[in-house]
């Protein structure tokens, strides 16, 4: 079975997900949160005992509680023994499309929301999510600030060079963000594809087919390359050889001495890195795939056939000798830690809806799968938060905190800097200035429970 192409299609069918009833929030005049921890972002810093002040969408003041000004009218929020910090990124996302529901649209971006994930990159687009993308911006439903890429160029979609630059310019022109690149892309089309969307300015990020590679790839200057794809493949002494499950079954004939030049290779050409890492450690870790299934956020996945074939995907990757799938973890872990400490930009995602990934809860794994590859909790966090605006060029809007900022913020009943799991302990959420507390969370999650 070659799993590599089984991800490569990954959310071509959506999964479907328990019934939140998700409502827009009320936008009230102004929102302080009192005597709180705030984890800025712009550096690894904790400012004890502040006031944020939240008005109009905007983080209108931040001050020591002793100096602050509270609006008259503002709801108030006691901060006392939590931590503000940044709302994080989700930035391989992918929203349901196709004959999905909209009540399940709407479900699957609360979840995000849910879990103090205030933006989103959608990874497999569909023309519905263009106007979820406006639905969002305006506050009409919970969810996140929306970036959509369209329809994926895959082996049956991109089958000839004019058919590809033709769906380049209808993408351009639909007005969505990127260009989702899936494998089985042509090495000839993938050049016109490519050419066509610098001409028209328009990035494009995913997969690294294998007839393109990744040197290809890195000369492309792909805005992103997620799942670490390719790098595995560059790795080894035989190419050509078939791939599957990004290189997995290529142990045995990887030069390790190789990474060097390849992170030299990606730093030059600025390439960002999503590594989806949790996404391979659900399907390769030693961890019992019943013992996935029991994690609470399993119980927002429906049909239960959908965990059934989780189940039995997991034990099937476990067949793979220990040894095998350890050595291949290993691999990985080196490559996001010595690509990080060469200063090549990470952003955080880790591809949900998939295997084992729940919106919004599985943003949090990966966060600890980033720390369990080297990472500390610090530098964890800005690939969700920092980096992000770094990425979409809005850097003076998000990704930190501070006055004039679009309010996205997330409340924490303890310290993500000291221990990253700590970011899923959440209080609250401000969503675009709007307040969700812990309680009004729960009551909507319940609904569907």
């Amino acid at each position: 079975m070659n799993t590599r192409r089984i991800l490569g299609a990954c959310a071509l069918t959506a999964v479907a997900w328990v019934g939140l009833a998700p409502r827009p929030v009320a936008q009230s005049g102004a929102t302080a949160f009192v005597g709180v921890s705030v984890i800025p972002m712009d550096k690894e810093t904790v400012l004890a005992d502040h006031t944020v002040v939240v008005q109009g969408g905007r983080i209108a003041s931040i001050a020591p509680s002793t100096n602050a000004t509270i609006p008259a009218g503002a709801v108030r929020v006691d901060g006392k023994g939590k931590f503000l910090m940044p709302g994080l990124a989700e930035m391989h996302a992918h929203i349901p499309g196709g004959t999905a529901t909209d009540s399940a649209v709407e479900r699957t971006l609360f979840l995000y929301a849910a879990n103090g994930v205030t933006t989103i990159r959608g990874m497999l687009g569909d023309p519905r999510h263009l106007l979820y993308r406006e639905r969002a911006a305006t506050g009409e439903i919970v969810s996140p600030l929306i970036y959509t890429s369209g329809p994926s160029f895959n082996a049956k979609t991109a089958l000839t060079r004019e058919i590809a630059v033709d769906a380049v310019i209808a993408q351009k022109k639909a007005g969505y963000d990127l260009l989702k690149i899936h494998p089985g892309v042509p090495r000839e089309v993938f050049d016109a594809l490519a050419a066509k969307a610098d001409e028209l300015k328009i990035p494009f990020a995913g997969h690294v087919p294998a007839a393109v590679g990744l040197a290809r790839a890195l000369d492309a200057r792909y805005a992103s390359i997620d799942h670490l794809d390719g790098y595995v493949e560059a790795m080894t002494k035989s190419p050509g050889t078939p791939s599957e499950f990004f290189g997995s079954n290529l142990m045995k004939d990887v030069d390790e001495s190789r990474l060097a030049a390849l992170v030299s290779a990606t730093k030059a050409a600025g390439v960002w890195q999503v590594p989806t890492q949790v996404l391979i450690d659900n399907l390769l870790d030693d961890v019992p795939a019943d013992q996935l299934a029991a994690r609470p956020e399993m119980k927002y996945v429906t049909p239960p056939e959908q965990i059934k074939d989780w189940i039995a995907r997991k034990q099937n990757f476990q067949k793979v000798p220990q040894a095998e799938r350890a050595k291949f973890l290993t691999l990985r872990r080196r490559l996001i830690k010595t690509l990080h400490d060469a200063g090549v930009p990470f952003a955080l995602g880790s591809d949900a809806p998939q295997f084992w990934n729940v919106p919004g809860f599985s943003v949090h794994r990966e966060l600890q799968s980033m720390v369990d590859a080297g990472l500390t909790p610090y530098q964890a966090l800005r690939t969700g938060t920092a980096n992000v605006g770094v990425y979409f060029k809005t850097e003076s809007t998000t990704g930190t905190i501070a006055p004039g900022k679009r309010a996205d913020l997330l409340l924490l009943d303890a310290n993500p800097l000291q221990h990253v799991d700590n970011s899923s302990k959440i209080a609250g959420v401000v969503l675009n200035g709007r307040w969700m507390s812990k309680a009004d969370i729960d009551k909507r999650l319940a609904q569907g429970s």
